[in-house]
């Protein structure tokens, strides 16, 4: 079998206690298939230090191997701040209005991926399989290549790919996307990000593209482009509902909305994820009926993201006036109808809170996947389940067709929606939920993990 080495930007280091198995997600996922193949993963310490070491720190811990490195704060500045997060996070999420073209950031991106390659290269092994995750690293199979790595090279992509009109603006365009035909396996997660990229290939690039396997052939390259939808890790996420800490966080929720239907949203304070639309949205379906504001409170979860950019800084202070004007307008003496709450909760917490809300309300202007819409499938209660308004922008929407679907640039849309949710009968609620709670349960975090890996080892 195989050695499967894993590089991302952050790395999940397995505490000494639980290790790999006590969480969740992405992390458990890949600390799995890690620790299944004898594997490593590499990254992004988190720590920003004046001279960093050229060595990475390697540790291992319950069959797990991390190896890390520290970056300089210029490297910090102008790869992760800079062009990965002020160029390609907008881009990729079609805000071309919020998007930073500045030709050092560009530079200092390229810089930290040959800097990322010239230290992973030593340690991959001749039969290892390499698997890159995300923007940060686009390049980063071309600069393997160049270190001599004949290895097979896979790269997941886990937010959406932009259209090729909008993907242009970027310069040097081309030669960031060819540098992704130096993998042997690229992912996205779902069909609409495949097709765009698909399209880019054969229009801007003259590459020769079968459509239905995703077989890209270019010069003396052929690559494999795929959709893997990833999902959550269901096993692990429904048995932390079974804890006293999910238990209070449910009847916290129960005994404060007095009888009232909680409507939940979960979501990283971020201009991809709509939260000031959702606002827009929950006015105007209390000023479209009047007395609602009796039946239904918005509970919205935002933990802080990115806080030293000023594009998130303006979306914060745009949402807090949004939320006091709505409560202002709306509230009673005993009556508020939007709390919200700019912290994050553990897993367990959210499983409590999720099942408690009779309404999920997952409404992002363009997400790559969106794993909270499916979390909150995966914690409903079978004989009483509640109602997900999900965006039709969600990467998630291709497979969680049951959900009542929104325009979330539309007000009226999500007022409807939310009317709709309220109003539904319970057998149309059991009926939508046990379709998409089969999907959520079947297309886990595993499967995803097994796809990939399994073409990854078949390619070539």
């Amino acid at each position: 079998m195989s050695r499967l080495i894993v590089i991302s930007n952050r790395v999940a280091v397995p505490k000494a206690r639980g290790a790999a198995g006590a969480q969740g997600g992405l992390a458990g996922a890949l600390q799995a298939a890690l620790k299944r193949n004898k594997g490593l993963w590499f990254g992004w310490s988190g720590k920003e230090v004046e001279n960093p070491s050229a060595e990475p720190d390697v540790q291992t811990s319950d069959g797990v191997t991390t190896a890390t490195i520290d970056l300089k704060h210029q490297d910090i500045e102008e790869y992760y701040s800079g062009y990965a997060n002020s160029t390609l996070w907008p881009l990729f999420h079609y805000r071309i209005d919020l998007t930073e073209y500045e030709r050092e950031t560009g530079i200092g991106y390229e810089r930290v991926n040959d800097l990322f390659a010239n230290t992973a290269a030593p340690l991959i092994e001749p039969d290892d399989l390499v698997w890159v995750h995300d923007y940060h690293f686009v390049p980063l199979g071309e600069r393997l290549r160049r270190q001599g790595i004949k290895n097979r090279l896979g790269f997941f992509l886990h937010t959406p790919w932009p259209p090729t009109r909008l993907l242009v603006s970027l310069p040097y365009h081309e030669r960031l996307v060819r540098s992704l035909l130096e993998y042997d396996v690229v992912g996205f997660q779902c069909d609409e990000w495949l097709e765009s990229f698909l399209h880019y290939c054969r229009k801007e690039l003259g590459a020769d593209v079968n459509e239905d396997t995703g077989e890209i052939r270019l010069d003396d390259r052929k690559v494999l482009a795929r959709s893997y939808p990833i999902g959550i890790d269901y096993a692990h996420f429904t048995g932390s509902g079974d804890s006293g800490e999910a238990r209070q966080a449910e009847q916290r929720v129960i005994s404060s909305t007095r009888r009232r239907i909680a409507m939940i949203g979960v979501d990283r304070l971020d201009y991809s994820k709509g939260l000031p639309e959702k606002m827009d949205g929950f006015a105007r379906f209390l000023e479209r009926n009047p007395g609602r504001n009796q039946d239904i409170v918005f509970i919205q979860i935002a933990p802080p993201s990115r806080e030293g950019l000023e594009s998130y800084q303006q979306i914060r202070e745009e949402l807090e006036q949004k939320t006091g004007q709505i409560n202002g307008a709306h509230s009673r003496i005993d009556l508020v109808p939007i709390r919200y709450v700019n912290e994050g909760h553990s897993m367990a917490e959210l499983y409590g809170i999720y099942r408690a809300s009779k309404i999920g309300f997952v409404t992002p202007l363009r997400d790559g996947m969106n794993l909270v819409a499916k979390e909150y499938v995966a914690a409903q209660d079978p004989e009483d389940p509640g109602v997900l308004i999900l965006s039709q922008f969600a990467g998630a929407a291709q497979q969680l067709d049951e959900a009542v679907m929104v325009n979330p640039h539309s007000p009226d849309d999500i007022a409807r929606a939310i009317r709709k949710a309220l109003d539904m009968p319970l057998d149309e609620r059991k009926r939508r939920w046990e379709k998409l709670h089969a999907s959520v349960r079947d297309d886990d975090i595993a499967k995803w993990t097994q796809n990939f890996v399994t073409d990854l080892e078949n390619a070539g």
